[in-house]
């Protein structure tokens, strides 16, 4: 049984856990290879264990052992199960149908239309104004505290994005002050090979791309730690290289720095799948499933957008700067002064850097339990791979890898597209600042103030039931694909300077629609929709084809005008919706131990006997509806009973770690939650039952004496 994926949950209910559909006896089940369980009483073996159980017909000791094979009453069922019958009253009702997902026993996305609208909205109302009432209190025991919460949540579990953030951008804005202050080699190409200059963007892409699939795997192999402080010392060296490029020529110093970059991109590249996945499988929410289902999007999205506080950081620190090395911010700009503010601005995040490795390795805490006993109950060496895993997603879960790598390709198609407006609407508003990078610059803070904005909004509504993450998406894709077509349509009225007001406020509007939509989407569900034993591996593919397309465009645009390029652009956002409709599943609300418990019967070849709410068709893409009908294997009714005897099993599982004296005090310190365990409710419920059964038990024994 895969016990990887019981973790307590909130008010000690039990949380959705490993399967088996036909309810063999404990003492030959084994899901997901997990140790076979042995069932130390034969009498009570195959029962559910439901006090609410009809009685059925007693038999005497002796026809039981001649009829039976030692067995009792095998075809009981529990009728207090079934749909119409199931309330309250049942012993393990708040475990089979928690109140954050259920009502009345029925899931939420069951309920009729006026129900579930009334029920989401209650619950939405309800979450919130607890988390305000708490936020409160925190504030007026120490005005500082919510600050301090929020910097150790999410500060800190994004703050690799923030240095990822801050560098891309720097290099990307430093690139206006080097065209400004060595124009022969960054502009004209007269002492530069301009191969060599754009290989500049290149490199980094490929990097990028270097880390995001290498240290997924590597995550998923080894562990999320190794890969987060990996990546810390790798950007540290990085921008040490960044910092201390150099050549004997203009060309050589483009070729250091060049390759400097792309030493540094694999650090970046590695922080995409790393801080999705652990800030998904926090240890500060490990083990509260009601934090996972109704805020799991808005923790990740917290952390992912501390990109935007380093690129808002940066634009600062390079405005700052150039104005103390400069003493101005007009052109023309000294080689003396480009070279203090590039080589500063390096150095400062290099500083910050070193310390982020030094915090992952010695002060954050990890949850790593729920990889590690996926990895044991799938009979994985715990440094070993899951590539029995790796190659079910691309086969049972092919059409979300297609629907999470081409969804981000086209968002970073689109993001890059973005860029095409600052440069037009800058030289019309400001034509007297022509070379002038700060007034460009300037223009930059605005953008990136209203890309926060977005961002924001999307932590704040990925998680309601009513939008989530997929409608996020799509109307991100949508906007941005008719923003860009209005801008190629109109492009010569939009750029005269009567209208440049327009062109500036479709600029700003596809900024926002970029981060309220795929640019959040796109790095939550890459890891969402996958298995916790590939989730890393998955993510840094999906990455890697976004960077993918971040190249497409680079090398494009090189030879067509800035009109054509709009025309090439919105074609994308288009295309995202679609992709994003037919592909992608919409997982707000779902209990990702439930995804994980659905891909125990797939990775064991038994996915039709899985009947639970991971294939409900709220939780399922339109392809896996329409084409492989997953749908239908959804039955509220045997999931429930399929739970139980999961229950069962894992009671049976601790009474006999009990025995062996498995105790929780002989495992390593991060490793305590990794011991699920039942309910309490649950534990006792089932060794009442247990209880009873001794007496019948031992009168068995002695009809077999006689």
């Amino acid at each position: 049984m895969a016990l990887s994926f019981i973790l307590r949950g909130e008010d000690q209910q039990t949380p959705m856990i490993a399967p088996d559909s036909n309810a063999p006896s404990p003492a030959v089940l084994s899901l997901s290879g997990s140790p076979r369980i042995q069932n130390n009483n034969p009498n009570i073996e195959g029962q559910t264990f439901s006090s609410l159980d009809p009685p059925s017909p007693t038999t005497s000791g002796k026809r039981r052992i001649s009829e039976g094979g030692g067995k009792l009453d095998t075809e009981k069922v529990d009728y207090a199960l079934q749909n119409e019958k199931f309330n309250q009253q049942h012993p393990l009702y708040h475990d089979l149908a928690p109140e954050d997902s259920y009502k009345d026993g029925i899931y939420w996305a069951d309920l009729s239309g006026s129900d579930r609208r009334k029920w989401v909205n209650n619950q939405q109302n309800t979450e919130s104004l607890r988390e305000i009432k708490h936020i409160w209190q925190m504030f007026k025991k120490d005005p500082l505290s919510p600050l301090s919460e929020y910097t150790k949540r999410y500060v800190m579990g994004g703050f690799g994005l923030f240095t990822e953030g801050y560098t891309l951008f720097s290099i990307g804005n430093l690139g206006a002050l080097y065209k400004a202050v060595w124009p022969l080699c960054w502009k004209s190409h007269q002492v530069c090979n301009s191969n060599w200059v754009a290989a500049v963007d290149y490199l980094q892409i490929i990097g990028i791309i270097f880390g995001q699939i290498l240290v997924g795997i590597e995550g998923d192999w080894v562990g999320r730690k190794t890969g987060l402080v990996q990546d810390a010392l790798v950007m540290t060296v990085g921008l040490v290289m960044l910092t201390a490029s150099w050549g004997t020529t203009l060309e050589g110093w483009v070729i250091c720095y060049g390759f400097s970059q792309f030493f540094y991109g694999i650090g970046v590249g590695g922080e995409y799948p790393m801080t999705s996945t652990t800030a998904m499988e926090s240890k500060s929410v490990a083990g509260s499933q009601k934090d996972d289902k109704l805020h799991r999007g808005r923790n990740v999205v917290l952390a992912f957008l501390m990109q935007g506080w380093g690129q808002l950081f940066n634009q600062g620190i390079l405005i700052i700067l150039l104005l103390i090395f400069h003493h101005s911010a007009n052109p023309p700009y000294s080689e003396v002064s480009a070279q203090w503010t590039f080589r500063v601005s390096f150095a400062i995040m290099a500083v910050m850097t070193l310390w982020l490795a030094y915090f992952r390795f010695y002060k954050k805490k990890y949850s790593s339990a729920a990889l590690k006993r996926s990895k044991k109950n799938s009979r994985v060496n715990q440094s070993g791979y899951d590539l029995h895993s790796l190659k079910l997603v691309g086969t049972h879960f092919a059409g979300r890898l297609v629907g999470t790598t081409m969804g981000w390709l086209f968002n970073d198609f689109l993001f890059y597209g973005n860029k095409l407006f600052a440069s037009t609407f800058i030289n019309i508003i400001s034509p007297s600042s022509a070379g002038n990078v700060v007034t460009t610059w300037n223009w930059n803070l605005v953008n990136i103030g209203v890309s926060l904005v977005g961002y924001y909004l999307a932590a704040l509504l990925i998680d309601h039931k009513f939008y989530g993450r997929k409608r996020m998406q799509i109307i991100g894709f949508l906007g941005d694909g008719v923003l860009f077509l209005i801008a190629a349509i109109w492009y010569d009225e939009l750029s005269s300077p009567a209208h440049i007001k327009g062109f500036q406020t479709i600029y700003y509007l596809s900024s926002f629609f970029q981060q309220f939509g795929p640019n959040c989407t796109t790095f939550l569900l890459a890891a969402e929709v996958f298995p916790v034993s590939v989730r890393a591996t998955a993510h840094g593919l999906s990455a890697a084809s976004g960077k993918i397309g971040a190249l497409l465009p680079a090398v494009i645009y090189n030879y067509v005008d800035t009109k054509t390029r709009f025309w090439i652009v919105w074609p994308f956002g288009i295309a995202g919706v679609f992709i994003t409709w037919i592909f992608i599943p919409d997982t707000t609300g779902l209990d990702l131990r439930e995804q994980d418990r659905y891909w125990a019967f797939v990775r064991e070849g038994r996915s039709k006997e899985y009947h639970g709410i991971a294939v409900h068709p709220r939780h399922l893409s339109l392809w896996e509806k329409l084409i492989l009908k997953r749908h239908l294997q959804y039955d509220a009714e045997k999931d429930r009973h399929q739970r139980v005897k999961e229950l069962k099993m894992i009671w049976e599982q601790k009474k006999n770690d009990q025995l062996n004296e498995k105790l929780r005090d002989e495992q390593p310190e991060e490793e305590h939650e990794e011991e699920g365990e039942l309910s309490h409710s649950a534990f006792h419920h089932f060794n009442s039952i247990h209880e009873k059964q001794r007496p019948h038990a031992e009168s068995s024994t002695s009809t077999i004496a006689e």
